[in-house]
């Protein structure tokens, strides 16, 4: 476990999870269409939950990547996935992601979480960077991203096509592990 956040803990994914993961996917697959189409369209059956969890553990095994699962404690649903993505090992850099289910969206989790990954990614993994991008839309993203002491760097001009959608800008914002 990461991060024990009381009705919630934040746990590495593993391969135990992939019914789990389908069912948090597709109950909220109206949330993550835009944002999240990869891991959606990864996640829409119990088979292709197998084969995206056994990916993402080997990316964990790999150290390309890491993924977190949000668990309640009651029920051992999961309730939010989170990444850190995008290690560029050199630069000592990470970005987070991360998508939560409406059953918890406004209650603080994903400010907790990213303070607890923050911690980890500079921590554990010994990063130096960490970075958020972000629709400026996208309001709730961008307060966690304040809320959790990153700073807006600048706007990447047309960086993300969602499915069927022009290009966006999106918001990047930085964190700098000061040790």
């Amino acid at each position: 476990m990461i991060a024990n956040l009381g009705t919630h803990e934040l746990h590495l994914l593993q391969e135990k999870d992939f019914w789990k993961i389908c069912n948090f996917m597709v109950a909220n697959q109206d949330r993550f269409k835009t944002y999240f189409p990869s891991t959606l369209a990864q996640n829409l059956t119990p088979d292709l939950s197998t084969r995206f969890v056994k990916e993402k553990t080997r990316n964990i095994l790999e150290k390309e990547e890491f993924v977190f699962v949000l668990k309640n404690t009651e029920d051992r649903t999961i309730d939010g996935i989170f990444y850190i993505k995008e290690i560029d090992w050199k630069k000592m850099q990470g970005e987070l992601a991360y998508a939560i289910g409406y059953q918890i969206e406004g209650k603080g989790f994903t400010t907790k979480v990213v303070k607890a990954l923050t911690k980890y990614s500079f921590e554990v993994l010994k990063l130096k960077t960490l970075q958020i991008i972000t629709n400026k839309t996208n309001i709730s993203s961008v307060k966690v991203a304040e809320n959790c002491n990153f700073n807006w760097i600048k706007t990447l001009h047309k960086s993300f096509t969602p499915p069927g959608s022009e290009s966006l800008d999106m918001e990047l914002y930085e964190i700098y592990n000061e040790r």
